[in-house]
């Protein structure tokens, strides 16, 4: 039995206005694109969703 895709999963949240820039975290991000898997890893409330659709 397979669990059913939940929709906020697939939906990116808007960008805040008093978003913190963070641009040594966007550029190990992007160093991560030439590898096969980057895995970001903080526990809940860190940020991990705001960073990523950053």
């Amino acid at each position: 039995m397979t669990a059913p895709l939940l929709k906020t999963k697939l939906y990116i949240p808007p960008q805040r206005p008093n978003l913190v820039s963070r641009p040594l975290l966007i550029e190990r991000l992007n160093q991560g694109l030439r590898h096969k898997l980057t895995l970001l890893s903080a526990p809940a409330g860190f940020g991990k969703t705001a960073l990523l659709s950053a």
